[in-house]
C-alpha cells in the first residue's frame, strides 16, 4: 500500500508544478504506470476495491463518460471554443458534477486514497474550467492545456493505484 501512496503522491505532485521545459513534457510514464503496463491481470499490484455490482456498473459508466468529456474538451480547445470546453469540464467532471455522478453514494465503497484521488480530479477539472473561461478572453491555449493535463494526470494516478471489482 505504501508503494501506491508514494506513486500517487509522485504523480499528483507532478500535476501541481508543470515545468516550463518542453522536454519535460515528453511522455515517460512513472514507475506505477510503467510497472502496471507489463503486469499480468492475475499479478496486478493495484489495490482491489470491491463495489456492489450495481455500483460497479454505475462507476464504470461514469468513468467512460469522463473519458468522453475529456475528448470533447480537447476537441473544443482545438477549435478555440474555450467557453464550451469550460462548461463541459465543470458540468461533467468538476465539483458541480458530484451529484450527477452520485459521488456521495460511490465514495462509501472507496478507500481513503481513492476518495482523495477522485476529489483531486473533480477539483482540477473545476480549476481547468476557470482557466479555460479566462482563455476565452486571453486566448491562452497553453494555460488551458496545462490545466487539462493536471486533470488527466489525476485520472492516471488513480487508475495506476486502484481497480474495481
Amino acid at each position: 500500500m505504501k508503494f501506491f501512496a508514494a506513486a500517487m503522491a509522485a504523480i499528483l505532485a507532478g500535476c501541481a508544478a508543470p515545468s516550463g521545459d518542453p522536454a519535460a513534457h515528453v511522455h515517460q510514464p512513472g514507475p506505477a504506470v510503467a510497472d502496471h503496463a507489463a503486469v499480468a491481470p492475475s499479478d496486478d499490484p493495484r489495490v482491489m476495491v470491491r463495489f456492489p455490482e450495481m455500483m460497479r456498473t454505475h462507476t464504470l459508466a461514469n468513468m467512460r463518460d469522463h473519458l468522453l468529456a475529456l475528448a470533447e474538451i480537447q476537441d473544443h480547445l482545438a477549435r478555440g471554443a474555450f467557453d464550451k470546453a469550460s462548461d463541459i469540464a465543470e458540468q461533467r467532471l468538476g465539483m458541480s458534477s458530484l451529484s450527477l455522478h452520485g459521488a456521495h453514494d460511490v465514495a462509501k465503497f472507496m478507500p481513503q486514497g481513492m476518495q482523495a484521488a477522485g476529489t483531486a480530479m473533480h477539483r482540477s477539472a473545476s480549476q481547468f474550467a476557470i482557466v479555460a473561461k479566462d482563455a476565452s478572453v486571453t486566448g491562452d491555449l497553453k494555460g488551458s492545456l496545462a490545466a487539462l493535463a493536471r486533470v488527466t494526470q489525476t485520472c492516471v494516478a488513480c487508475h495506476a493505484a486502484y481497480r474495481i471489482q
